[in-house]
């Protein structure tokens, strides 16, 4: 006779039984080593990383209360592996810098790159010494940004010298690429290069390497914390509520890597009309820093739109060296102050 218990039915509770501490079920941990289903009893096998092994009294009773609960389930054994937990490796590929700040955000097109870009000029007007890197691979806007067409030079051994633009020192893929080719990189090959970009360009004494990353919360961006002793974090967020969602997948990453979280910023904030001089509040306005404040975190600042900033973007002059007296550089500059004195 075969068993009145449904396989698809334990396989859910395993999908959705959330491990404590770890924000993940345990068929996303690759926890699940068997399961095994006999007339009234189902045996499940875990291998779990040592970390969660003070976790053990919780799993066993809510875990097997789940799976008891699913229909013709008399008995439940639960057998447990613990497997070593690796040690993150981090290495500190920039010693002369002595402020590593990573800009980011959950998803694209919230401008992540303008917000890196002017908050780097903004700081290096205020007298310190600064570098961007920009280490969006898929997507360089630097070249642009800065109007540089022209490649890095190289040392003999083999180091890159930053272009300097701006009161800036500046590296990004973009500059090493034909602008015409897409780049079709993989994890592993992206990953070196931007472990290169740590550690084989001449940054020099800086008192702060900007970073802007790619977006999203994957493997390039975990890489790039463990070699660069990142000392913070910039959340790059637009006020409606689905773009600071997908903020709030980023600083979950950087809080789950334990690097604290600097500012959120509000990009778009609302839009100044260069000719009546009103503001209008296209996208909504008000939403991050309320979020912000709910989870706790430093809320930077609000940049309202200008098309002088998009016209920046794309002449090679940002917004800031641009336009001194204009409400978004005092948007930046206030950033750029705020950052100088929490550190």
């Amino acid at each position: 006779m075969g068993s009145r218990i449904s396989r698809a039915a334990i396989y859910d509770v395993l999908n959705t039984w959330q491990m404590p501490g770890a924000n993940a079920n345990l068929v996303a941990l690759k926890a699940v080593k068997a399961i095994d289903v006999h007339e009234a009893e189902v045996t499940v096998q875990l291998q779990l990383l040592d970390a969660y092994q003070d976790r053990e009294g919780v799993l066993r009773e809510a875990l097997g209360a789940a799976l008891g609960a699913v229909e013709g389930v008399e008995k439940v054994t639960l057998r447990l592996e613990w497997e070593r937990t690796p040690q993150a490796e981090f290495k500190n590929l920039l010693p002369t810098v002595k402020q590593c700040l990573v800009v980011a955000s959950g998803k694209g097109g919230v401008g992540k790159s303008t917000v890196a870009s002017n908050l780097a000029v903004a700081m290096a007007s205020l007298g310190y010494k600064v570098g961007l890197l920009d280490a969006d691979i898929h997507g360089p806007s630097m070249g642009m940004m800065f109007g540089i067409k022209e490649g890095p030079e190289a040392t003999p051994d083999g180091k890159i010298i930053p272009v300097e633009k701006f009161g800036l020192k500046l590296m990004s893929i973009a500059f090493l690429i034909d602008e015409d080719r897409p780049v079709i990189w993989r994890g592993p090959m992206l990953n070196k290069a931007l472990t290169q970009f740590l550690g084989d360009v001449l940054w020099g004494d800086l008192d702060y390497l900007f970073i802007d990353l790619p977006p999203g919360t994957g493997d390039t961006q975990i890489s790039l914390i463990q070699n660069a002793k990142v000392d913070g974090a910039v959340i790059v967020s637009t006020p409606q509520d689905v773009a600071f969602l997908d903020a709030r997948k980023a600083i979950g990453l950087f809080q789950t890597v334990k690097v604290p979280i600097t500012g959120v910023v509000e990009n778009m904030s609302s839009f100044h009309c260069p000719q009546c001089h009103a503001e209008t509040q296209i996208f909504g306005h008000g939403g991050v820093k309320a979020a912000a404040e709910r989870m706790g975190l430093p809320f930077l600042g609000e940049v309202p739109i200008d098309l002088a900033i998009r016209v920046g973007g794309d002449s090679g002059v940002p917004l800031v060296a641009a336009h001194p007296d204009s409400p978004q550089t005092k948007a930046f500059i206030a950033m750029a102050r705020t950052l100088a004195k929490g550190k």
